[in-house]
């Protein structure tokens, strides 16, 4: 490392008080070194990315669950390095016997997973029968190295059975539905980080794909629609003249539109009358493919303006069992919150044409389509639509490795949902996880947020995925104020959209947006143990003392009940800790006596709460 390159990674972004820096392991320093990364936040005047075109032709039987196809992929090796093998991953070896998993699934849903009938690489046939695949990996040589900026082609045919139970984001929902994803054989994501992604999927931690561009014709029978990542290119071949005209309809207009309905099912006149019909899409710069089919769903759709400098739309649509009375709210719910997304939090116009929440047996994301079950509970449809459904910008616009680190990408989901639920409903108080933080924090299970997720299970990877990130987002917005903290998020969104951010490509944009060093907060609740625990010390008329007996930074909220039974609230940002300071006085105005007094609020966990309230005697 150079003495220049040293004193860039002192000087991040302007002082507070003292200047400080984060720790930076050794092979991510390697990263500035190199000049893919720059301490500043933005990408390096090095940095690049590999990226693929995908074309991909696949039947399913939804009879058999057969899926068969084949993919014909063009490679792009963008990097400095010559490339002697490439790496695959086989997503559907979940469920392949003798594979290694997170959690147990049924004896009856281990298949044989992926079988590859015929693969060549620039036009070099592979024995098939050689292939070394070991579990999600098929790792391939070159015969000669593909060098940097060279693309290799590679084509693939294969076939395997759908998992009829053991649901794990991909599978039958119920007899003629189904949602297939993970479906084809990719190129694993190789970066400037740890070259190959050579991580097995086992179903517990997410996953890190290339932005890639897609085209895919998935045949289906008569009266099956496809659902896809992606924009439907042959809408008048597959839908016949009513339901295409409807279709249309529903992504020009801000009202809702019953595409199928259920009277529609019956008469079964919603698709080509062929035995099979091929449906099209097309999927530019995202990193997956997904799609769903069923012969027995409703559609309703509505579209809605998310960006008013070019007047772009997105359509949102709700496509469910008509038994799951649950759903019919739930385009509206997708309304609100792609509104949201575009116009208030984080306030970036909806990067995608669709976003299509499906039936389903799961609570998963994907570009452009969400997967959810049925429930029972009004609040919890709205918290789950509008939580996966935010998912759009962390990890799929932004492309962040969910493997590694599950933090950048489900801790914004979170706050996301924190926000956005009581704006689509606001009697909510949406709290997810706050609480089991409060009751685990400091204990052995409770590691730092910025510990690999891949290193992490239990109690410790949902705590460092969802509400430990969450709250920290959320002080720091409370801390900056929405303009500021949105100026500093959009920072990131536009230095990093469309790339492969770490988290210093994060903190460091955050940094640079804010024009403050923020890393004292980083480091205390990113990256060091501790606990919070805040506690009264003393009162009197004229002030309050709140004690931080815990490390981690929390706002202070106070409800002070006056002797003459007037309330006040109080509130105080992150801040007040910043200097490393132990207690904050809190000023009263009016000098009335007090009667009682309670620290604390929905988004401040506190690790012990019998010192949080005071009563005058």
């Amino acid at each position: 490392m150079t003495s220049k390159l040293l004193a860039a990674l002192l000087l991040v972004s302007a002082p507070v008080l003292a200047q400080q820096t984060l720790p930076v392991p050794l092979n991510l320093q390697a990263t500035y070194a190199k000049g893919t990364r720059s301490p500043d936040g933005l990408p390096g005047p090095k940095y690049w990315q590999n990226t693929a075109d995908y074309d991909i032709n696949v039947s399913f039987d939804p009879g058999t669950r057969l899926v068969k196809g084949t993919v014909d992929i063009t490679y792009l090796n963008n990097s400095p390095d010559s490339l002697r093998q490439i790496w695959f991953k086989l997503y559907p070896n979940y469920y392949q016997k003798g594979v290694a998993r997170a959690s147990s699934i049924k004896p009856e849903d281990v298949g044989e997973g992926v079988q590859i009938q015929q693969l060549s690489i620039n036009g070099e046939a592979s024995d098939v029968a050689k292939l070394r695949i070991d579990g999600t990996n098929m790792p391939v040589s070159l015969r000669r190295a593909l060098g940097p900026k060279q693309s290799a082609k590679v084509s693939v045919a294969y076939s395997y059975v759908l998992n009829k139970g053991s649901h794990m984001r991909t599978g039958e929902v119920e007899e003629n539905a189904d949602f297939v994803a993970y479906f084809f054989p990719r190129i694993a994501v190789y970066d400037d980080i740890d070259g190959w992604n050579r991580f097995a999927y086992n179903g517990s931690q997410e996953f890190y794909n290339d932005f890639a561009n897609f085209r895919a014709a998935v045949t289906v029978p008569r009266n099956f629609v496809v659902w896809a990542t992606g924009e439907l290119q042959n809408t008048d071949q597959v839908l016949t003249k009513k339901y295409a005209k409807r279709l249309r309809d529903a992504e020009k207009k801000d009202g809702y539109v019953t595409i199928i309905e259920a009277a529609d099912l019956a008469r079964q006149d919603v698709t080509a009358a062929n035995a099979q019909n091929t449906w099209r899409f097309e999927a530019k710069n995202v990193t997956d493919f997904v799609f769903a089919t069923t012969d027995h769903y409703v559609w309703q759709a509505t579209s809605l303006v998310v960006d008013p400098a070019t007047k772009r739309r997105t359509r949102v649509d709700a496509v469910y069992n008509p038994k799951h009375k649950d759903f019919e709210e739930v385009a509206q719910f997708g309304r609100r919150t792609v509104e949201a997304m575009s116009y208030t939090f984080p306030k970036w116009p909806f990067p995608y044409s669709h976003e299509t929440v499906f039936d389903g047996l799961d609570q998963m994301e994907y570009p452009m389509m969400v997967n959810d079950n049925p429930l029972d509970k009004r609040e919890d449809v709205i918290t789950l639509t509008d939580h996966e459904i935010f998912h759009t910008m962390f990890p799929f616009y932004m492309g962040v490795n969910e493997t590694k680190y599950g933090w950048m990408d489900e801790g914004w989901a979170t706050i996301g949902e924190w926000l956005i639920s009581p704006l689509i409903d606001p009697k909510m108080v949406d709290e997810y996880g706050v609480e089991p933080y409060a009751r685990a924090a400091a204990t052995e299970v409770d590691v730092p947020i910025t510990t690999l997720s891949t290193q992490q299970t239990g109690t410790a990877f949902f705590l460092n995925s969802y509400p430990k990130p969450g709250l920290g987002y959320l002080y720091v917005k409370d801390m900056l104020g929405d303009e500021l903290f949105t100026k500093a998020l959009h920072t990131y969104i536009r230095n990093w959209n469309g790339k492969h951010p770490m988290p210093y490509d994060f903190f460091n944009s955050m940094n640079a947006g804010a024009g403050q060093n923020l890393n004292w907060f980083w480091q205390r609740w990113f990256f060091d143990n501790g606990y919070p625990d805040l506690a009264l010390q003393n009162v009197t008329p004229q002030n309050i003392v709140v004690q931080a007996k815990g490390t981690k930074p929390v706002p202070v909220d106070l409800l002070i009940t006056f002797a003459d039974n007037t309330t006040q609230k109080i509130h105080r940002s992150v801040a007040v800790w910043q200097a490393g300071n132990t207690t904050v006085t809190v000023p009263v105005e009016g000098g009335k006596a007090v009667k009682r007094v309670v620290l604390g609020s929905t988004y401040v966990p506190d690790n012990n709460k019998a010192d949080n309230v005071w009563e005058g005697k």
